[in-house]
């Protein structure tokens, strides 16, 4: 049986490849479940600095839930529907938004519906210049689950969340730039260069630093500024007697490269 996740760590990057290539990488139960698990590995590694996320096959990053096993749920009700389903997607993607180590989604085709969410709830997004993303889930009777009718707006802003949700309609990757889901566009044999790159630029820096900026931006947005500033303030009194911090300073007083454990 084919694994529904590929998971690769190289140089202190993890690279999780949702593994559908034949369903455009649906996300199925099992899917989700074995890229939960992945984290969780990848979460208690020290030698992984940073995740990138991307698709099998040259059509799609992730054309959405699996519809065949999400209708099924729906056959037994609402009860069943939430637990297997919503519980399942809405878990997956507060979990990558709110990883400690940083996720950088490298969109290489379709991203529909909750691979539309999970490009919403990671950290970073490159794009390929073919990828296309779409919220198709009005379309189907339904709003988004997995996240969708919250971080898109927030995104976006009200309005144009609100006209992608409604509409359904696709939309290219300069509009999804534009609208701040992703943070560049490259072409598409670049992709993974790319993100490997983005990655490289993050990880020379201190783990603890950048796992308490990550903390700080994710908990922060959802607070009126005066709380966000307060959790600003613990994570850094936290790196105060820390090594890194230390370290950081020692190496801008001498004029030289700081040395970061795990680094």
């Amino acid at each position: 049986m084919t694994e529904p996740i590929l998971l690769e760590i190289d140089d202190g990057i993890a690279l999780i490849t949702l593994n559908r290539p034949e369903k455009l990488n649906a996300l199925s139960y099992a899917l989700i479940d074995h890229l939960m698990a992945a984290l969780d590995r990848i979460e208690g590694d020290a030698t992984v600095r940073a995740v990138i996320l991307t698709g099998a096959g040259e059509r799609a990053f992730s054309a959405g839930a699996d519809i065949k096993e999400f209708s099924e749920s729906v056959s037994q009700g609402p009860a069943i529907a939430v637990r297997d389903f919503v519980r399942r997607g809405q878990a997956m993607t507060a979990r990558l938004e709110a990883f400690s180590k940083p996720v950088i989604a490298a969109v290489n085709g379709l991203a529909f519906g909750g691979g539309c969410e999970i490009t919403e709830a990671v950290h970073l997004a490159i794009a390929s210049d073919r990828a296309l993303f779409a919220k198709p889930e009005i379309k189907l009777g339904m709003p988004p689950t997995f996240g969708g009718t919250q971080r898109l707006p927030r995104l976006a802003g009200r309005k144009r969340g609100l006209e992608l949700l409604l509409t359904g309609d696709p939309f290219s990757p300069e509009h999804a730039r534009e609208i701040g889901l992703i943070n560049t566009i490259v072409p598409h044999d670049q992709l993974l260069p790319a993100a490997r790159e983005l990655a490289g630029r993050i990880t020379r820096h201190s783990p603890g630093a950048v796992a308490s900026t990550i903390t700080a931006v994710t908990r922060g947005l959802n607070m009126a500024i005066a709380e966000g500033l307060l959790v600003e303030s613990e994570q850094f009194a936290a790196l105060v007697p820390s090594h890194d911090l230390a370290e950081g300073l020692a190496a801008w007083n001498e004029r030289r490269a700081a040395t970061y454990v795990g680094g």
